[in-house]
């Protein structure tokens, strides 16, 4: 009889796997290719994981630890491929490098989160599950606080809720919502049947988020809104003083006399 940590499993498998061939359907790889790249991962670490507990359980912390850091590397990479998907109606006017410079910005929001991330909960496990924790729970609370901003800026960046940035930002943040909460109620003492649970709940909230977004996608892709131009003259600005930063630092570079003995 299967119980409800398998139907879980399986279902979340179903919707990772539903989700995938709609994106491949609506041909993603145009517009959000990481996004489907993270998408097809899970479906394969779902299916890698579901094997490997029931066929070669010992291997599976290992598994465990390789999985999850792939995982992290990817969300990150999705919140940089959202936020450069935000700024579509400018990008011909921002330099290629313009992603780099956002993924250096949520490395310092990150790095600036680390601190306050810590679970206490994990201080009898090896250092490694730790650092595993450590970094899920950062990037967790990243991608709430980028949904959050999304959301509440929603407005001056000219985006709404049948745009693709929101609906994906949204599902990444509800079900890290519920994966920070209920890992600060793992802080709490509790029996093994309510730790379990609470795991149930996480992969709950992540199969909802998958639902939601086989329903998104399941709909046409609104016509991306251009920017205020109030709000493209700043974003260009800003865009402008950043570059000319890089300028000066490269001739102040070029300037240096030890630069200059070097290149003698």
């Amino acid at each position: 009889m299967m119980n409800l940590d398998n139907g879980l499993w399986i279902l979340a498998l179903l919707a990772e796997a539903a989700l995938v061939g709609l994106l491949i359907y609506r041909r993603a790889w145009k517009l959000i290719p990481v996004f489907l790249v993270f998408c097809a991962f899970e479906v394969c670490s779902s299916t890698g994981a579901y094997l490997i507990l029931h066929q070669f359980p010992d291997d599976y912390p290992v598994y465990y630890l390789i999985e999850s850091v792939i995982d992290s590397i990817l969300e990150f990479a999705v919140l940089v491929e959202l936020a450069w998907l935000v700024l579509r109606p400018i990008r011909g006017s921002l330099s290629p490098k313009t992603p780099l410079v956002i993924a250096i910005i949520l490395l310092v929001l990150g790095a600036a989160i680390w601190p306050f991330s810590s679970i206490q909960s994990l201080v009898g496990f090896a250092p490694a599950v730790r650092a595993i924790a450590h970094v899920q729970q950062t990037t967790s609370i990243l991608r709430v606080l980028f949904f959050v901003g999304l959301a509440v800026f929603s407005q001056f960046l000219s985006i709404g809720w049948r745009d693709r940035e929101l609906q994906i930002a949204t599902g990444l943040g509800f079900y890290s919502l519920v994966s920070l909460g209920t890992a600060m109620l793992h802080t709490h003492p509790s029996t093994w049947i309510q730790y379990n649970h609470l795991n149930q709940l996480v992969l709950a909230s992540f199969i909802c988020s998958l639902t939601y977004w086989v329903f998104c996608f399941s709909q046409k892709e609104a016509e991306r809104r251009e920017f205020t131009p109030q709000m493209q003259n700043l974003l260009l600005a800003v865009a402008g003083v950043a570059r000319a930063e890089r300028s000066a630092l490269h001739r102040m570079a070029g300037s240096d006399p030890q630069s200059k003995k070097k290149k003698q």
